[in-house]
């Protein structure tokens, strides 16, 4: 009998992961679209920029605390059913927001759309990792990543168009439309999924069990540090572009576009080497980044060299992110959900704490190279963060070979005719362990593994 073909390495995703892409897009939008209007919005509720800027803050930590709490709250729902609500929640929030009268209502909002849009992110990406094998994990996160920079692209531009000629209640009303269009697709395309039941169903204390891992704690830190890196210099890119390097406020947008161009570019070289090459794809994509960042803290003063570097950094910085999602995916592979959360939480850890250590850098009078040099150092830590990771998986990957290579120890009886008859014990412990090797390095490989071992593990999400 012939041994089934492998998986082609690029056969085509599932339609279902682009429907959820998509839906990301919509949420990007939303999260990110409030910096090219928070003037006019300040303006027409009475408010303070900083005031204004609390949105984005809000946005920020709702995404934290929503993803582990809405991952947990959820678990033994039926993911598509899960998703539609969620999608359904968010876009009320944002027709709330069109609708707001006040700064209160508009920042209640804000809250609710981002506990869905987390739930949203933590659920959809446990569903589109089950939906292709182990290994096109990295290219379906590729797609729901590539969702956020098409966001920064073409949403959060447009969204500022809008504010700018019809008003900044209209952005709201347009994500709200994307996010119509996103749930006629989930629940017409997302399959529905069986919920688990009897050993197999999930279990909170079981999901929170992947906490006991040190590589998710390490993967955590790498994913926080690296958007931390990022986020450092982006929340300040303007006024470096136009105080330090001297450039026109008229070039803000287009290089902020270009940012947006190397993202997406960087999402997809990311997505097509991560799942053959995961540590490899994290080691360069975050070491170019640091080096990138250090750079541009020499050169700010050139507008040629800051507008060349802001394009690389979009690349280098998202050439990481689908080998981020796969990673944690790999690491707590017994709990897919929890793990699409914690991934979307870590982000979020690193959005909000890159931009205050920046702001920390510009508060101590260093001026706005400063918050290159502190991107650099964040990288720097998320370099190191992988480098012991990749170690750890080093070791336990050669102790679990070496364990299973043992010779089985076999016991003799005497049973009075000369003759040594094996119980079978040491048989069947050598046979159990080397099973629970192959499921357990299934979950830390960080490289493509051997067709049949990614058909179990597939199969192994699906139930999850």
């Amino acid at each position: 009998m012939p041994a089934p073909s492998a998986p082609r390495p690029h056969a085509r995703l599932p339609i279902a992961v682009y429907v959820l892409g998509l839906s990301v897009f919509a949420l990007g939008t939303s999260e990110f679209m409030l910096s090219g209007i928070l003037q006019p919005l300040a303006r027409d509720l009475q408010v303070s920029i900083p005031q204004a800027g609390l949105l984005v803050s809000a946005f920020a930590i709702g995404m934290v605390v929503g993803a582990p709490v809405l991952a947990a709250a959820t678990l033994r729902l039926p993911r598509r059913t899960t998703l539609i609500a969620l999608l359904a929640i968010f876009g009320l929030g944002q027709a709330a927001g069109a609708l707001a009268p006040s700064y209160a209502v508009l920042f209640a909002s804000r809250v609710i759309s981002a506990l869905a849009c987390a739930g949203f992110w933590a659920v959809g990406a446990a569903v589109a990792v089950s939906l292709v094998p182990v290994t096109a994990r990295a290219r379906a996160m590729a797609v729901m990543v590539g969702g956020l920079s098409i966001a920064n692209i073409a949403g959060v531009p447009a969204g500022a168009l809008l504010g700018q000629h019809a008003g900044w209640r209209s952005a709201f009303w347009a994500v709200a439309g994307l996010s119509v269009i996103g749930l006629i697709g989930v629940i017409a395309l997302v399959p529905r999924t069986e919920v688990p039941t009897g050993e197999d169903r999930p279990q909170l204390r079981r999901e929170l069990s992947i906490y006991k891992d040190k590589q998710v704690w390490l993967a955590l830190i790498a994913t926080a540090m690296n958007g931390a890196a990022v986020f450092a210099l982006f929340s300040y890119l303007s006024p470096l572009l136009t105080d330090t390097a001297g450039l026109a406020e008229s070039w803000v947008p287009t290089v902020l576009a270009l940012f947006g161009v190397g993202a997406l570019i960087g999402t997809f070289i990311g997505g097509r080497i991560a799942d053959a090459h995961l540590f490899g794809t994290l080691f360069g994509g975050i070491s170019a980044s640091t080096i990138v960042l250090a750079v541009l803290a020499l050169t700010a003063h050139s507008p040629i060299a800051a507008v060349a570097l802001s394009l690389m950094l979009g690349v280098t910085a998202f050439t990481t992110a689908p080998a981020l999602n796969a990673r944690m995916f790999n690491v707590a592979n017994a709990a897919p959900t929890l793990a699409g959360a914690t991934t979307t939480a870590a982000f979020n850890i690193g959005n909000t704490l890159g931009p205050w250590l920046g702001g920390l850098a510009i508060s101590a009078h260093w001026g706005y190279p400063s918050v290159a040099w502190t991107g650099s150092a964040l990288a720097a830590v998320a370099v190191l963060t992988t480098a012991l990771a990749y170690r750890l998986h080093h070791t336990s990957t050669r102790s679990r070979v070496v364990a299973t290579s043992a010779p089985t120890t076999t016991t003799t009886t005497d049973t009075g005719t000369g003759t040594g008859t094996g119980t079978g014990t040491g048989s069947h412990s050598s046979a159990s362990a080397t099973a629970d090797a192959g499921s357990r390095s299934s979950a830390t490989a960080g490289d493509t593994l051997p067709p049949a071992s990614a058909g179990r593990s597939s199969k192994a999400a699906e139930h999850h």
